[in-house]
């Protein structure tokens, strides 16, 4: 075990480097993710069949196809003719993971757009409201609620998905423990990247849930921050999510 600390105390700035990677890949995948999910999703409803059709292309290509092998393509395809684009690493990792997760993530905006109560979308009708309007001021502010728990949950597999890019030469936290594991052992190596993945999920999850209670703070529903930390969603006669 002395040995094992020694050899940590060692590669802790290499950790900490490849901690610093992961983090990026993961805030800038989550933000292009976001990003595309919400692109797709909304045209994905359109009644015009050419922006609906290249939404569903879209979502299809990258659901249907693996991490891995966009991930290849982008780095090592890319630059050969007749594309000639060179990316860097980490943005080549930013770009496959946000494509990928947010192709994923268009169809939870999609289906929680479409699980809007319908008296919604009348009322917006009857108040004889653009689109737009009807979309951005009554309808997806209450879509957002009800999407956010599950790209929660996508938020957590996107940084899961982040230890694959060490394959195009990125040093992340997965590379590092590699290392670590050379000069410890496998339990000690993976455990510890077990540790530190969990508590980088669980920031994570921590704050989905402060965008969570805060957007259904905006539509008069939910508890206080603090209590969804060791409190149950429990809905109530309406269906709004309180805490108890």
């Amino acid at each position: 075990m002395t040995e094992n600390l020694e050899a940590l105390g060692s590669a802790l700035p290499y950790l900490l480097e490849g901690v610093f990677i992961t983090l990026q890949l993961t805030v800038g995948g989550a933000l292009l993710a976001i990003v595309v999910a919400i692109g797709l999703g909304l045209l994905a409803r359109f009644d015009n069949i050419i922006p609906r059709g290249f939404a569903r292309i879209v979502i299809e290509l990258f659901r249907g196809t693996s991490l891995l092998v966009q991930l290849f393509f982008f780095f090592f395809v890319l630059p050969l003719p007749p594309f000639n684009i060179e990316l860097p690493a980490v943005f080549t990792g930013i770009l496959a993971l946000g494509l990928n997760y947010g192709a994923y993530g268009a169809e939870i905006v999609r289906g929680s757009i479409n699980s809007v109560d319908a008296g919604q979308w009348e009322a917006t009708t009857a108040l004889s409201m653009s689109r737009t309007q009807r979309m951005w001021r009554v309808i997806f502010p209450q879509a957002w609620a009800l999407m956010l728990p599950s790209l929660n949950n996508l938020l957590i597999q996107l940084l899961k998905g982040t230890a694959v890019v060490y394959l195009i030469t990125i040093v992340d936290l997965t590379a590092e423990l590699n290392r670590l594991r050379v000069q410890t052992d496998v339990f000690f190596a993976y455990g510890l990247g077990l540790l530190i993945y969990f508590a980088i999920a669980y920031l994570l999850t921590l704050g989905m849930n402060a965008l969570e209670t805060r957007a259904k703070h905006r539509l008069g529903q939910g508890g206080k921050w603090r209590d969804t930390i060791t409190s149950t969603p429990i809905p109530d006669a309406k269906g709004a999510g309180q805490f108890g």
